[in-house]
């Protein structure tokens, strides 16, 4: 499951191992800061450096937190968040899709969401079916992505508004009946997490 991220300077700097990180945490919100007024300019700036940067410096563990902080700071707009994520790392393209409820006002970013729905990476398409997708997803598209749960083992707690986009999804239940047909005919096991979001559809999953 993907979990909530701290919002505020104060509750990232805690999560911090030490005094240098997290000076290094207030350095770079002020650069982050600054971008909001700079020119624009070829080379990245000092903050999209930064960004790349936040697991050496702040831990691994709190990058997602740290690079999410960055982005907020800095008001990141649609063609800086898709700059970002088409260049970054794995890590990186994660902080970018759970950033894009608080920075992303309408469909815009889909894109974004589709790329990585279309990768193997767990943990990416955990974050690519956070509240963002939930709300601005086709429901093809959020129906394959709910597929891509299942194949790929994410749990299905990581899907935004779940149990709202799935009531009476007919569609859905099709989908997931024939998912489940497929698993059984090839002596496969059927996911847990299938039966559940059946339920939220109004199939009973003792019809499979």
């Amino acid at each position: 499951m993907t979990h909530p991220l701290p919002r505020t300077h104060a509750d990232v700097e805690a999560l911090l191992p030490d005094d240098g990180a997290r000076a290094w945490l207030t350095e770079a919100l002020a650069d982050a800061a600054c971008a909001q007024t700079a020119p624009a300019v070829s080379a990245p700036a000092t903050w999209e450096l930064r960004f790349a940067a936040a697991g050496r410096h702040c831990g691994h563990d709190n990058a997602d937190a740290v690079r999410t902080l960055l982005l907020a700071e800095a008001r990141a707009g649609q063609e800086t968040l898709t700059r970002l994520y088409r260049h970054g790392s794995a890590a990186e393209r994660r902080a970018v899709l759970r950033a894009l409820p608080a920075l992303v006002d309408g469909p815009h970013a889909v894109h974004l969401v589709e790329d990585a729905l279309r990768s193997n990476d767990t943990r990416l398409v955990a974050a690519a079916v956070g509240p963002y997708t939930a709300a601005h997803l086709a429901p093809h598209a959020w129906r394959h992505a709910v597929l891509k749960c299942l194949f790929t083992g994410v749990p299905l707690d990581a899907v935004a508004s779940l149990a709202h986009r799935a009531a009476g999804d007919r569609e859905l239940a099709r989908m997931l009946t024939d998912y489940a047909a497929e698993r059984t005919a090839a002596g496969r096991a059927v996911p847990g997490d299938l039966g559940r979001v059946l339920t939220l559809t109004g199939k009973d999953p003792k019809e499979l």
